[in-house]
């Protein structure tokens, strides 16, 4: 709307509430109370006749909300996929996740999250992190954990997924005139952005789509983004992600590229941790993943940062960013 010239101001983010995901009923249970409210007295005592006990059987709201209705597979089954097909290994995956607890440790010990608003609760504790992080956590008690998606040979387990939290994010844009207007410091400027589709069980990949279209576009290479932000769903999804970009028969015949374009140093993604250790509240990771790359890139006095995330039903965005 701003680059349209429809708006000057707007204000942009997300929230979520994982925490109170429904337990619903099943859809013939939802058919039958249909036809139970529906019916006269005879055709009640009729209907009682024909209750199963599957109608009493839960559907976990969040586990229905996190599977993919085109393919039917959940999120950590897609995520699988992408650590077979990359040969993405268990101690790999699990020595990303512990990296991301030190490292969201050592960013809030140094005070590189003071964006983050403390929260009162009902009984009037006061909370000024989130609860996720697990500074004490080792690769032996990562690796003790067993499948959480594929059991019991999967390798994608709830240590090296991202956790299901709560959460809000909110950033204002605005617009050359009215950051002048209004006299407001601008953290970073939105460069551009892109959307890719891609089949739904690799969704995984849907930054290495998104990204390599955006940088095309914008005449960039890899060398020119100083920092990179990609929402940690998983550990194996990341890793997969690095993976296509080095693998140049997957660059060739997915991205249209010539050769690989390399993949990206670990001391530039992620750099302060992410959903991994700090959770993915999904309606609002994407703000939150952009506002902290915008002040990443100003305490780095650095010039360009992507921010990607991948997205279940097949999709990928990106964002570019500059330093004013």
């Amino acid at each position: 709307a701003i680059a349209a010239g429809r708006a000057e101001l707007v204000l942009a983010g997300g929230t979520e509430a994982l925490s109170h995901a429904p337990v619903l009923l099943p859809e013939d249970t939802v058919a039958w109370l249909a036809r139970w409210y529906r019916s006269g007295t005879m055709e009640r005592v009729r209907l009682l006749a024909q209750i199963k006990p599957a109608f009493l059987s839960p559907v976990i709201g969040l586990a229905h909300g996190l599977t993919d209705p085109i393919c039917g597979l959940g999120m950590g089954q897609t995520a699988e996929i992408l650590r077979y097909r990359f040969s993405i290994a268990r101690t790999d995956a699990d020595r990303y996740a512990l990296r991301s607890h030190q490292r969201l440790a050592a960013a809030q010990s140094a005070g590189f999250l003071d964006e983050i608003e403390p929260m009162f609760s009902p009984d009037g504790r006061c909370h000024r992190s989130d609860e996720g992080l697990r500074p004490d956590s080792t690769l032996e008690q990562l690796g003790a954990l067993e499948p959480a998606f594929e059991r019991p040979f999967g390798e994608v387990t709830a240590g090296n997924s991202s956790q299901i939290t709560d959460g809000a994010c909110w950033l204002v844009l605005a617009s050359a005139q009215a950051l002048e207007r209004h006299d407001l410091t601008p953290l970073a400027r939105i460069v551009d952005s892109q959307w890719a589709a891609l089949p739904p069980a690799i969704m995984g990949l849907g930054p290495v789509f998104a990204c390599t279209a955006l940088l095309q576009r914008r005449q960039l290479a890899f060398e020119d983004i100083a920092f990179w932000e990609i929402n940690e769903a998983f550990a194996a999804q990341v890793l997969a992600c690095v993976a296509a970009w080095e693998d140049t028969q997957f660059c060739r015949e997915h991205l249209g590229l010539a050769a690989a374009p390399g993949g990206i140093a670990p001391d530039r993604l992620n750099v302060d941790g992410g959903a991994i250790s700090l959770g993915h509240p999904v309606g609002t990771s994407g703000a939150r993943i952009v506002l902290h790359l915008a002040r990443i890139l100003q305490r780095a006095e650095a010039r360009y940062g992507v921010a990607s995330e991948c997205i279940g039903g097949g999709q990928g965005g990106a964002m570019l960013l500059e330093r004013p």
